[in-house]
């Protein structure tokens, strides 16, 4: 049986790990905590900083935010060390969403962007078409002008790109000379209009490599819309687009080849059934089925 000069010392012992505990969470708050729940006890003005940014290594990431250009949007750190390190965290996050050669989203983002789209088509019906596009005889370039010469190409192709479509619209690179385009809530009967006008603009665009050479290059394309009123993969949506892709590099290059929209005859009761929870408090979903309700009950009285 412990005597009590042993509960005396355990006693002692639970209280300084008791208190080495509380001063260790203390330390390991998070650095947003005090602004974020200023009414906790633990965002009490008393607490010192729980991070000091003398204690960090900030000299790569720095470099990476200075590469990137926008270190200089970094708040100064002597105004306020939380937003100078949330600025840091905030540009390093963009930076991983970048392809660092174009400006462009990068493949991590590209897949971010079709999940969200395929959310989006199985809960709406939304059409949602994705292009892949591959510049022709690239490698010809870079054996004859150089790679340099081949980085200003892309970065060229990349700006293009980026002027033929919407500000919803997402264009990626998706690795080598290959790029993406991702166009929500585009119609079947625009699709094949604003592909064939991307090719048209990246075949007249002039590359200028140096003061005496000027490039042209043309652009494979296919694409394949998102199967409406279905949960699919992005896998499956990307192979689609890529069989297209190689159809239209088979069938003589600086051509659009599209994969047809895959009709999926779905009621308004069936919505209503898979969807409808999801739409609880809008009204234009509620409207939207009832109306669809209304026309299938006109259409089986007036066949």
């Amino acid at each position: 049986m412990p005597t009590g000069n042993t509960r005396s010392r355990r006693s002692s012992n639970n209280a300084r790990e008791i208190d080495l505990i509380s001063r260790t969470w203390r330390q390991c708050v998070l650095l947003d905590f005090p602004r974020s729940y200023p009414n906790c006890p633990v965002a009490d003005s008393t607490i010192p900083s729980p991070v000091s940014l003398h204690d960090l290594r900030l000299g790569d990431a720095l470099a990476l935010l200075k590469h990137g250009g926008t270190v200089d949007s970094l708040v100064s750190p002597q105004e306020s060390s939380i937003e100078y390190l949330q600025g840091v965290i905030d540009g390093l996050c963009e930076l991983s969403l970048k392809d660092p050669l174009t400006g462009l989203a990068n493949r991590r983002q590209f897949h971010t962007v079709l999940e969200r789209g395929i959310e989006v088509v199985a809960r709406s019906g939304e059409s949602a078409l994705l292009l892949m596009l591959d510049i022709d005889h690239f490698k010809k370039v870079n054996d004859t002008h150089g790679h340099q010469a081949g980085d200003q190409v892309l970065q060229a192709i990349a700006k293009c790109l980026e002027g033929c479509v919407r500000p919803m619209d997402t264009v990626a690179r998706y690795g080598g000379e290959e790029f993406a385009v991702v166009l929500p809530n585009c119609q079947v009967s625009f699709g094949a209009a604003v592909a064939e006008r991307i090719r048209r603009a990246v075949e007249a665009l002039p590359i200028s490599i140096s003061p005496l050479v000027t490039l042209h290059v043309t652009v494979s394309m296919g694409g394949a819309y998102a199967p409406e009123w279905v949960r699919s993969t992005t896998t499956l949506w990307t192979e689609r687009a890529d069989l297209q892709l190689y159809r239209a590099k088979s069938e003589g290059r600086n051509r659009v080849c599209l994969d047809h929209q895959q009709v999926i005859s779905v009621s308004a009761e069936e919505k209503n059934m898979l969807f409808g929870h999801l739409a609880l408090g809008d009204p234009a979903w509620i409207e939207a089925v009832n109306g669809d309700s209304t026309h299938s009950a006109a259409q089986k009285v007036n066949p």
